[in-house]
């Protein structure tokens, strides 16, 4: 079963996202702010990491800078969400290391639709 860290501070989003991707394959972990989701990404190594960039303690960008900078981590696909596209945008998202970027608010199953083909390593069909 493949391993997803969902990283957000939204109660509400991170119960939107296990029940679109829980029961699909996949095995979920949450974290609730920056510096949990770093630790738990470090200690838990999932097989792709969604992280929100606005959170407590550590920003989404920040701490994906973090694991791009570690090598056990370095290699794992990270999603970035942001609500606020004026603050944070695609170059942004991909500078600090994210390999996908989506904005808020999304579709929930073309969001499950893009963990599949990442686990899948089905990168030519992913936009």
């Amino acid at each position: 079963m493949k391993k997803i860290l969902i990283a957000d501070d939204e109660n509400s989003l991170r119960f939107l996202l296990r029940k679109t991707l829980e029961g699909n394959g996949f095995d979920i972990i949450e974290a609730e702010n920056g510096k949990q989701a770093l630790a738990m990404a470090l200690k838990q190594m999932p097989d792709l990491i969604i992280l929100d960039v606005v959170m407590p303690d550590l920003y989404g960008s920040e701490v994906c800078e973090k694991l791009r900078k570690q090598p056990k981590t370095a290699r794992i696909p990270i999603i970035i969400i942001t609500a606020n596209v004026n603050l944070y945008n695609e170059d942004q998202a991909k500078a600090s290391g994210a390999d996908y970027y989506i904005t808020k608010p999304f579709s929930p199953l073309k969001l499950k639709s893009l963990a599949h083909q990442i686990l899948a390593g089905d990168k030519r069909s992913v936009s």
